[in-house]
């Protein structure tokens, strides 16, 4: 019952989104998770249930579209009775997150076709910005911002690939701390912003309703820097956590074979001592990452065993997070080869987002 009850709604969710009925579809999607938990207490696994999850993606990716072309624009006002009961200003920054969030309730299914529309429909243009070495070089706090920071070769750029769809968002290279300063990346900025940064041309538009920055941060521990510019990176994190009014989200990632390290516990230490206390704790959220989840499963893929942790290894990381007053934080487990956690990792940078 619990199967074509929720097949039941999702087909009342899809009719609505290609109707372009968006409040309608939002309501039947929130009606799924609410569904979410029942679902996974059943004990009901993603191929018993069959949700058409990319066919709602690209449905929600329909009415957003329409809505960035201003067809709900003055819905309230102009007693349309075609667009009666839309009213754009409860709807997300985006509505394929009212997707996102009934799929983070169900069994994951981890399909390629069902990410790769969730990254066209949330992630429409990338362009590299700048890179900053200092607070003064930081572009404008106009949007929220995504910071991904860990060791080098914890596989920080992969992952930043990955959850972008992306081949090259971020530089992956086999010389550990190539990344030596922070690098912003623009999400959903305007569309000619990449040709206004290379030719210096002044471009019309606006960036969207759902733009964001991805920062990726240097580097730390096999970075074959000085020291000096080692204590340079550190005290622009320290202003950086301190100082980024619009930082919306830290993603710290840490190797999921071997747990956290002397480098990391200095990263924790740095948000622990910064973001740690109640009073600070919603400036920015705070998410531990585990990566290459894959290296701890032989003959990982992305159907059967995508990846696993030691329990080891997590209790490890559990009492260092404590130890440094993280404990709060939540823990992803990912892989960039089997693309374990990416709808899971989305959850979190949404919030940036969403600013």
């Amino acid at each position: 019952r619990l199967v074509h009850r929720a097949r039941g709604i999702g087909s009342i969710a899809s009719r609505h989104f290609y109707e372009e009925e968006p409040t309608a579809a939002i309501a039947a999607i929130a009606k799924l998770k609410e569904m979410g938990g029942i679902v996974k207490e059943a004990g009901l696994t993603a191929e018993e249930l069959g949700m058409p999850w990319a066919r709602f993606v690209k449905g929600a990716a329909l009415c957003e579209s329409q809505r960035r072309d201003g067809k709900w624009d003055n819905v309230k006002d102009n007693g349309d009775d075609e667009e009666e009961g839309e009213d754009p200003s409860a709807w997300p920054c985006n509505i394929v997150y009212a997707v996102l969030d009934a799929m983070n309730t169900f069994p994951p299914e981890n399909k390629d076709i069902t990410f790769e529309a969730l990254c066209n429909a949330l992630v429409r243009r990338t362009v590299f910005v700048t890179g900053a070495v200092d607070m003064d070089g930081c572009p404008e706090g106009d949007r929220g911002e995504a910071a991904f920071i860990g060791r080098s070769n914890v596989g920080k750029s992969s992952l930043v690939n990955m959850l972008t769809n992306r081949k090259s968002l971020a530089f992956t290279s086999k010389t550990p701390g190539k990344t030596q300063q922070f690098n912003y990346f623009a999400v959903n900025d305007k569309p000619d912003l990449a040709r206004q940064i290379r030719y210096g041309d002044e471009v019309g538009g606006s960036k969207d309703r759902d733009s964001f920055y991805i920062v990726d941060l240097p580097g730390f521990g096999f970075a074959k820097v000085p020291q000096r510019q080692r204590q340079e990176w550190s005290n622009f994190m320290d202003e950086y956590l301190e100082q980024r009014e619009n930082l919306n989200v830290i993603f710290h990632l840490i190797d999921a074979r071997h747990g956290p390290t002397e480098e990391d516990v200095k990263i924790m230490q740095k948000v622990g001592s910064i973001l740690g206390s109640e009073g600070s704790r919603n400036h920015a959220k705070y998410v531990i990452v585990l990566t290459k989840a894959d290296k701890n499963v032989k003959g990982a893929s992305s159907q059967k065993n995508p990846g696993k942790v030691s329990e080891l290894v997590r209790e490890k990381l559990v009492d260092t997070m404590r130890a440094n007053r993280v404990g709060y934080a939540p823990i992803v487990l990912t892989s960039a080869e089997t693309r374990l956690g990416r709808d899971e990792v989305w959850k979190y940078l949404r919030l940036a987002a969403e600013r």
